[in-house]
C-alpha cells in the first residue's frame, strides 16, 4: 500500500461540491474491481480533491491517458501513468509519497499530481461558460488558454473526443449509489481558500520565523504559513502555534474538515507544549512547513504526537 493512503485533499482545492459552483464528478466511490488493486487507494483518495473531480473521473482519465501503464511514453514525450509532458510535470509534479523525489514514473506521485493539476485547471477555468468538468478535462488535454479562448471546450477533434470518452467511461468506474459513502460536509469558503493558499506554497523552503513577506523571500515556518493562509480570508490568527490552538473550537479526530488547523505537542496533556501546526487537507494529511532544510509539503497527521485540531473562526 502506498506510503500515504490518503489525501482526500480536499479539500485542498477548495471546497466540497457546490461551494464554488463545480459540476461535481460523481458519488465519490469506485466500482469494485474497476481499478487495478495497487492504485485503488490512490484514486479513491485523490479523486475527491475538488468539486469537479471524483474517483471515477480520475480513474477514467488515467485509463484514457495510459491504460494504467506506469512506464508509458507517448510520441509527444508524455510520460508515466498520467502522461505528463516534462514542462507540465516541472510545474505541477508532487512528491506525494514523501520519498524526497517528485517522480513522474512513480504512480504514487503521478496519480496525485494528475488530480492536483486537474483541480488547478478547474479553479483557473471557473467562470468559463459550459460544464466545469468538461472544461477541466479539455484544459488537461489542450491547455487552459484554449478553453478560455473558445469559451468552453475548444473545437479540436482530439480534445472533444478526449472529453467525451472520459465522461462516458466515468460511469463504468462509478459505484452504484447504494454503495456510495454519505456525502461529506463541505468546508467553509474561508477554510477552502486557506487550504488553496497553503497548496500554492507547496515546495517553498522552510524558514524559521518566516511570515512569507519580501524580507523572507516568501518563506514560512509552520505557524507563519497557517497565519498567512487565514489572513488571506480575513481571519487573524495569533503568530505562534500554541496560541493558534485557542483560535476556535476543537473538532474531534473524526470530525476534521479541510482547513482545520492540526497541532502536535511534546505533552499530549498540555497545550503549552504544542510545537507544530499544519492545515488539514483531508484523508489523514495536512500541508505544513516542517523544519529547517525541508519544504512545505504534505505530511500525515496520524503520529504519536498529534494533539488535536482547531477550526478557526473570525473575531
Amino acid at each position: 500500500m502506498a506510503f500515504f493512503v490518503a489525501l482526500l485533499l480536499v479539500g485542498v482545492y477548495s471546497s466540497a461540491a457546490g461551494l464554488l459552483g463545480g459540476g461535481g464528478g460523481g458519488n465519490g466511490r469506485l466500482e469494485q474491481n474497476s481499478v487495478p488493486d495497487e492504485y485503488v487507494d490512490l484514486v479513491q483518495t485523490w479523486g475527491n480533491l475538488c468539486p469537479e473531480l471524483s474517483p471515477a473521473l480520475l480513474a477514467a482519465q488515467i485509463q484514457q491517458e495510459s491504460g494504467w501503464n506506469a512506464t508509458a511514453r507517448s510520441h509527444a514525450d508524455a510520460q508515466g501513468i498520467a502522461q505528463f509532458i516534462p514542462g507540465t510535470w516541472a510545474t505541477h509534479g508532487l512528491d506525494a509519497n514523501g520519498d524526497g523525489v517528485a517522480d513522474v514514473w512513480d504512480p504514487e506521485d503521478a496519480i496525485p499530481s494528475s488530480a492536483n493539476y486537474s483541480c488547478s485547471l478547474a479553479a483557473q477555468l471557473r467562470g468559463v461558460p459550459g460544464d466545469p468538468v468538461d472544461n477541466m478535462l479539455a484544459g488537461y488535454n489542450a491547455g487552459p488558454y484554449a478553453v478560455i479562448q473558445y469559451g468552453g471546450v475548444p473545437p479540436f477533434n482530439e480534445t472533444q473526443h478526449y472529453v467525451q470518452v472520459i465522461r462516458t467511461a466515468e460511469e463504468s468506474f462509478t459505484a452504484p449509489a447504494a454503495e456510495a459513502e454519505p456525502a461529506r460536509l463541505p468546508p467553509s469558503h474561508a477554510a477552502a481558500a486557506a487550504v488553496h493558499f497553503a497548496q500554492e506554497q507547496l515546495g517553498t523552503p522552510y524558514l524559521w520565523g518566516g511570515d512569507g513577506g519580501p524580507e523572507d523571500n516568501g518563506r514560512f515556518d509552520c505557524s507563519g504559513l497557517t497565519k498567512a493562509a487565514y489572513e488571506e480570508v480575513g481571519i487573524e490568527l495569533p503568530r505562534v502555534a500554541n496560541d493558534q490552538w485557542h483560535a476556535g473550537p476543537h473538532p474531534g479526530r473524526d470530525e476534521l474538515l479541510p482547513g482545520d488547523l492540526v497541532f502536535f505537542a511534546h505533552d499530549l496533556n498540555d497545550s503549552r507544549s504544542i510545537y507544530h501546526v499544519g492545515i488539514y487537507v483531508g484523508g489523514g494529511y495536512m500541508i505544513d512547513a516542517p523544519y529547517t532544510g525541508a519544504v512545505i509539503r504534505f505530511d500525515p497527521i496520524d503520529t504519536a504526537d498529534y494533539f488535536g485540531a482547531t477550526r478557526p473562526v473570525a473575531g
